[in-house]
């Protein structure tokens, strides 16, 4: 299957602060970490005018480099959290929770994370350190509030903390986690107060690629482009 440059992510569960759910805990971490990249995944792989992906079981732990234990425990957090629907049509199949092809969706990179069949991000993952369900986080939220405009999500850390549930002190280690990994670029526009100093935007890389600051330029106001 060819992956199109990006799918539709609904996102009203990301703004309505459901990320904050997706805990670092004895137990818990691995499995969360786990879902949302199983999600990654079937939004990677569902058919536009559907939310249906059909993907077995292989192909799921092969893309995702997860074992088949964490891949079906990932699969659980999901169902429990109403973000996916199982078997909607019949074995194998799976339907993104609350999807509406005409609105209440974000755009959400697809191809651009693979190589040779595989989320090339994962591959890296350990699954043992709460900077990787912390980077996961941020990257959906950033996902969700990506402006059209300027092609970046302009948030501050307490706009990210509040709705991402990763807390200031971390932050900085999921950033570096998702530079490391190529799926951000950090840009730096004027403030809102109109003087000299910055302030700090997410661009997710595989998304619109030549959509950029050396393209649009440095002179974007942040009051136009922040949805926080």
């Amino acid at each position: 299957m060819k992956l199109p440059e990006w799918n539709k992510l609904p996102n009203k569960w990301i703004e309505g602060q459901g990320l904050c759910e997706f805990k670092w805990g004895k137990g818990a971490g691995a499995d969360n970490l786990a879902g949302l990249m199983v999600l990654t995944v079937i939004l990677n792989h569902c058919a536009p005018d559907t939310g249906i992906a059909r993907l077995t079981y292989d192909e799921l732990t092969e893309v995702t480099s997860l074992s088949r234990a964490l891949l079906a425990r990932g699969l659980d957090v999901l169902a429990s959290s109403n973000l996916i629907e199982r078997k909607p049509d019949g074995r194998s199949s799976y339907r993104v929770g609350n999807y509406d092809p005409n609105g209440g969706w974000a755009k959400f990179p697809a191809r651009g994370l693979y190589v040779r069949g595989r989320v090339a991000a994962f591959a890296n993952f350990q699954l043992r350190q709460r900077a990787e369900l912390d980077a996961m986080k941020l990257y959906f939220l950033f996902a969700s509030r990506r402006d059209r405009q300027s092609n970046m999500a302009l948030l501050g850390y307490d706009k990210i903390e509040e709705y991402s549930g990763v807390s200031r002190e971390h932050i900085k280690r999921g950033l570096t986690l998702l530079g490391a990994n190529s799926l951000i670029h950090v840009e730096y526009v004027r403030n809102a107060m109109g003087n000299e100093r910055t302030a700090s935007a997410y661009r997710l890389v595989h998304l619109h690629s030549r959509q950029h600051m050396g393209t649009s330029g440095r002179s974007a106001d942040p009051l136009e482009v922040s949805r926080a």
